[in-house]
């Protein structure tokens, strides 16, 4: 009898310290309830990338304008880039510690390095092709950069630079995976690469929506099948983050028929190796970007797109629509509880709640 009374106390305990450790881990996970919206500037201008930069938001938006907001003076300081008669838009934005790269969406792709400091604008490279259709760009740190586009041949368009954005070069066809008929990717809101430490994730949409990974900063590659509504040309992911290394979004759908929330968004807890729908028929329909909250845990989740702001406190099973402003397309956070926005006509500050 005293065996079995050890016994039974022993899980007494065992059951109390695992119940306090879940209930603990839980505790630090925010349930949002709403949102505070500031606007921080309003002009005739379509923001589809974004790159914090300590206490300046900068963009990169249509007819050759970039530029930042500074958060601590509440300055917006514009500049634009004109060559030649071409109609340039900028969809990708990335950083190093001195300098901000922009890349032009379309032929003749031209990605311009800016110095942070003096903002003088060069280009460091150039891609005359009908086909070319650049989509994003990352920085992993200081010296090495990734941008990727739609197919030229049979393989994403990849480039990549090693020296700090100073030269870019392309990654041959025969070092990359295959491409599908149709498949391709969306320059919605900079977020088709996600990197995180030396590992690449890339997403395609399409007629076939699959993941790209690369172990190895862009050496090698895999490629990964996603359960994402594909086979028309706007159908797909438009837009992906990883947590970690592991916990990973996607999120997407079909551009024309927005309000479809189902086959749209996805997890993984495998690096993308398998992915698992959720909140079938529930949520948001077409999404432009999704973002993980900063220190929750992989469970807080935030998108915007054509259905509004939405936000998911269990990774991503179920939304709540914090906002039903279909404004924005991209959204990237400053802290836990503050994020920026940007898309037609306008950035915002986010203060969640």
């Amino acid at each position: 009898m005293k065996n079995i009374f050890l016994i039974l106390l022993v899980l007494i305990v065992f059951v109390s310290c695992k119940t306090g450790a879940y209930e603990s881990l839980s505790s630090n996970i925010v349930n949002f309830q709403s949102v505070k919206i500031d606007t921080l500037f309003q002009d005739k201008i379509s923001i589809r990338a974004i790159q914090m930069d300590k206490n300046k938001i900068w963009y990169a938006a249509d007819k050759g304008r970039y530029g930042f907001y500074n958060l601590d003076t509440n300055q917006k300081i514009e500049n634009k880039i004109t060559k030649d008669s071409l109609k340039l838009e900028f969809r990708s934005i990335a950083q190093t510690a001195k300098h901000v790269f922009i890349l032009n969406v379309a032929n003749p792709a031209l990605l311009y390095q800016i110095s942070k400091v003096g903002k003088e604008a060069r280009v460091v490279y150039q891609e005359n092709h009908e086909k070319v259709f650049y989509d994003s760009m990352q920085f992993w740190d200081d010296k090495e950069g990734i941008a990727m586009g739609d197919p030229i041949a049979d393989c994403l368009n990849i480039i990549n630079t090693r020296d700090g954005g100073n030269s870019w070069n392309k990654i041959p066809c025969d070092k990359l995976p295959k491409v599908m008929d149709g498949e391709a990717a969306f320059a919605a809101s900079n977020t088709n690469v996600v990197v995180k430490g030396n590992h690449t994730w890339i997403v395609s949409g399409g007629k076939k929506s699959r993941v790209f990974y690369s172990s190895d900063r862009g050496n090698s590659w895999s490629v990964y099948e996603t359960p994402i509504v594909q086979g028309k040309a706007m159908t797909g992911i438009f837009t992906a983050d990883f947590y970690d290394a592991n916990i990973g979004f996607v999120a997407g759908g079909d551009y024309e028929i927005r309000n479809q929330n189902f086959s749209n968004k996805a997890s993984t807890i495998d690096g993308g190796k398998t992915w698992k729908l959720v909140a079938e028929n529930e949520g948001f329909g077409y999404a432009s970007c999704v973002q993980y909250v900063p220190k929750s845990n992989g469970k807080g989740l935030v998108t915007v797109g054509t259905s509004g702001i939405y936000y998911s406190s269990d990774s991503g099973a179920s939304w709540k629509q914090l906002s039903s402003d279909s404004t924005f397309n991209t959204i990237r956070f400053l802290d836990e509880k503050t994020a920026i926005a940007a898309g037609q006509n306008k950035m915002i500050r986010l203060n969640f709640k």
